[in-house]
């Protein structure tokens, strides 16, 4: 399989995605956005486009910040989609791939930052990409804002704080409000780079304190998420 990350910061890397790419052997490539990478012109050549979080929303320009251009992303995951390839939109990435379908990304009722749990809807326990897990389960959050929902969009898991946090789009369309990829490293950068943000927030009732986010066990969802990865991966090979 061939796949493509979008990375828009270095503290939000792919983490457990790319690790699994490599450990099945996937070819990888990078668009370091941050680093002065590009986008690629056309889906041409990939098989699975994963588009990462960041700072940014869909509604940043190129001039508060010249290295997203969030039309051009948006066109790219159009692209994949129409071309039969799968997407993930990681947070960011997840609110881009609503608004490349045409839907715009919303405001979460509450921010999230820290691990807390996610729970599947019906639509998701009966979901053949997520068979098995879990009805409830700890995974990573930071985010102001959630995707959006076309009008055959389903809500696959949801937590307390924000209702669409795995959102099918279609049969390799997927959107991950929440960061099922975090790991310690991915954790640290991100603290570091927002202090300012987590000490603002410290009042709000889904936010975590830098201790209480460096606590956090992101292992049970790392291997959710390459079952996940793994089952995509067959059923568009099977396609």
């Amino acid at each position: 399989m061939r796949v493509h990350f979008i990375v828009h910061e270095a503290f939000e890397a792919p983490g457990a995605y790319e690790r699994w790419a490599h450990d099945r052997r996937h070819t990888v490539t990078h668009s370091r956005l941050h680093a002065g990478g590009r986008l690629p012109a056309t889906a041409e050549g990939i098989d699975l486009l994963v588009v990462m979080g960041g700072p940014q929303s869909p509604a940043t320009t190129t001039a508060e910040c010249p290295h997203f251009d969030a039309a051009r992303e948006r066109e790219l995951i159009a692209d994949c989609a129409a071309a039969g390839g799968a997407v993930i939109g990681v947070c960011l990435g997840a609110q881009l791939l609503g608004e490349a379908l045409g839907a715009p990304c919303r405001p979460s009722p509450e921010p999230e930052i820290g691990s807390f749990p996610v729970t599947l809807a019906e639509a998701g326990l009966r979901h053949p990409l997520l068979r098995g897990f879990d009805a409830s389960f700890d995974t990573g959050h930071w985010h102001h804002d959630m995707p959006g929902l076309t009008d055959d969009a389903t809500v696959l898991a949801a937590s307390r704080g924000c209702p669409r946090q795995i959102v099918a789009y279609g049969r390799f369309l997927y959107g991950f409000q929440c960061h099922m990829e975090f790991d310690a490293d991915l954790v640290e950068g991100l603290i570091a780079s927002a202090e300012e943000e987590l000490a603002a927030l410290a009042d709000r009732p889904f936010v975590q304190s830098p201790d209480q986010l460096r606590s956090g066990d992101h292992r049970g969802a790392n291997q959710l998420l390459e079952l996940f990865l793994d089952r995509l991966a067959a059923d568009h090979a099977a396609a």
